[in-house]
């Protein structure tokens, strides 16, 4: 009689114990990333083959994955498969969760809402190609968008965003000194259009080079050159002719053949991404494409006098080749710096970089969102866009990444041990946090609900009740007995 009132308070003990772990998994079926608690239990010694009462043999996670939920807020996210977000309080400890309703903090690093920072790789420091040494950063001086683009490796284990602006060179721009005539002179017009033709260039390579960006050719710029004969331009009836590309350029006797060569030289040069200069002493006139790599047809050079018509050979001395790659792109990106500058405009390009690669090398760290800190722009914030894991911030039509989301996974999820806020910490059991990011995915502007089921924590509720008050019940029958016992005595 007194083991079965012992069998029955442990039976109290265990279903206890199972009430309190159900009503726990019920009062978070809205926590964000919350794992249900499993409690198991098993039976205790036996005596003469009759059992000693129950005991709790364990409580564990059910690490299953939750539903996720859409939320369209950019800094919401959530793990799709194995792994856990890594974050980091006051303590310096590492912690792991599924909770993914990051915040951005007033530093500007990104957080949980208990104010543990998030970890992953940070941007290293910025490549900066400047006309001016003094920038280093966009400001608003820089208002004329150049190009944008994000290039990546194909595990995106290395992402590099291209920025780059200018000032504005249609303000700017103005026509060269009267004393440069003959000598590539340009006008503002013209300077503006080369300006154009070339970042229509440098953007589609661009474009080219964040698709693949594993080659490197070299381009050269075509130049020809071409000998007029000065002692033909000697009056009215004289005149000079060449076709570049399907465009006729004539230059009628204008006072002298050093002025005539000169205005022949300015017409040239007001060709689309054409620059032109002449030596007046010899008659030699030399004729360079603007745009690396780009082959220009030129023919029909001729000398005019009293209608005859005196053609002249035509030397291509450099060739145009393509080129291809880095390479290639900034040859591009030198001669639009080149032309900005020409046009009294200012030129930045900044490159920051992502490098996960080997990521057991490298040193987790806060996630930096505040453009201003990373020395990127004069303004702080912008748009957060999130594409599994890699960060980005975006300001009009520049975008930088700014870090990488690192994912841990453990060889067992059940030596975790719960830390409360929705975090963990690691154990001896649970292993060493090992990077999964190559398995799992991170969604954006969605939240990882809880796997809590309602409807069968209820049931498991009236289970429980049931078996305490069925164990409650073989108390009070054992406690009759006993009663009936001692009263046998008397």
């Amino acid at each position: 009689m007194l083991d079965a009132l012992y069998n029955g308070i442990s039976g109290l003990n265990v279903n206890q114990n199972a009430l309190d772990t159900q009503t726990n998994n019920i009062s978070n079926v809205n926590t964000i990333g919350y794992k249900a608690d499993k409690i198991s239990f098993a039976d205790m010694m036996y005596q003469n083959s009759i059992g000693k009462g129950a005991a709790v043999a364990s409580v564990s996670k059910d690490f299953s994955q939750g539903s996720l939920k859409i939320t369209k807020n950019p800094l919401d996210m959530a793990i799709q498969g194995n792994g856990y977000f890594i974050v980091k309080g006051d303590s310096q400890e590492l912690n792991y969760t599924r909770s993914g309703n990051f915040k951005i903090a007033a530093d500007g690093t990104l957080q949980m809402p208990n104010g543990y920072n998030v970890q992953g790789i940070a941007t290293t420091q910025n490549e900066v190609k400047s006309s001016n040494i003094n920038d280093t950063k966009f400001t608003n001086e820089f208002n004329t968008f150049i190009g944008s683009k994000v290039a990546k490796t194909t595990n995106e284990e290395l992402i590099k965003t291209i920025n780059a602006k200018s000032t504005n060179y249609n303000i700017s721009a103005a026509d060269d000194l009267s004393t440069d005539s003959g000598n590539n002179y340009k006008t503002k017009e013209s300077k503006i259009v080369d300006i154009e033709s070339i970042l229509s260039k440098y953007r589609t390579e661009l474009s080219t080079y964040s698709l693949n960006n594993t080659t490197s050719i070299a381009p050269t710029s075509q130049e020809s050159t071409v000998s007029f004969d000065k002692s033909l331009l000697i009056n009215e009836n004289s005149s000079l002719m060449i076709t570049i590309g399907n465009n006729l350029i004539e230059q009628d006797f204008s006072n002298s053949a050093e002025e005539t060569l000169n205005k022949f030289a300015n017409k040239i040069s007001a060709q689309n991404s054409m620059t032109a200069s002449v030596e007046n002493t010899t008659g030699l006139l030399t004729v360079k494409s603007l745009i690396p790599g780009e082959s220009v047809v030129i023919s029909n050079a001729s000398n005019n006098q009293n209608g005859q018509i005196e053609k002249k050979q035509i030397i291509n001395t450099t060739e145009a080749i393509l080129g291809e790659g880095q390479a290639r792109l900034d040859a591009l990106e030198n001669q639009v710096q080149t032309l900005l500058t020409r046009a009294d405009a200012k030129y930045l390009r900044i490159t920051n970089t992502v490098d996960s690669t080997t990521p057991q090398t490298k040193t987790l760290s806060n996630i930096q969102m505040d453009l201003k800190t990373l020395n990127l722009s004069d303004n702080s914030f912008g748009e957060t866009e999130v594409d599994n894991g890699i960060v980005y911030v975006k300001q009009n039509d520049t975008r930088f990444a700014v870090g990488k989301i690192m994912i841990s996974s453990f060889i067992s999820q059940d030596g975790l041990i719960p830390q409360g806020d929705n975090m963990y910490s690691a154990s001896i059991s649970s292993g060493e946090a090992i990077y999964s990011n190559d398995i799992s995915k991170i969604n954006n502007k969605m939240l990882e609900l809880s796997n809590s089921d309602l409807a069968e924590g209820l049931v498991d509720l009236m289970v429980y009740q049931r078996a305490f008050e069925a164990n409650s019940k073989s108390i009070t029958t054992s406690d009759e007995f006993l009663k009936t016992a001692i009263q046998l005595k008397k």
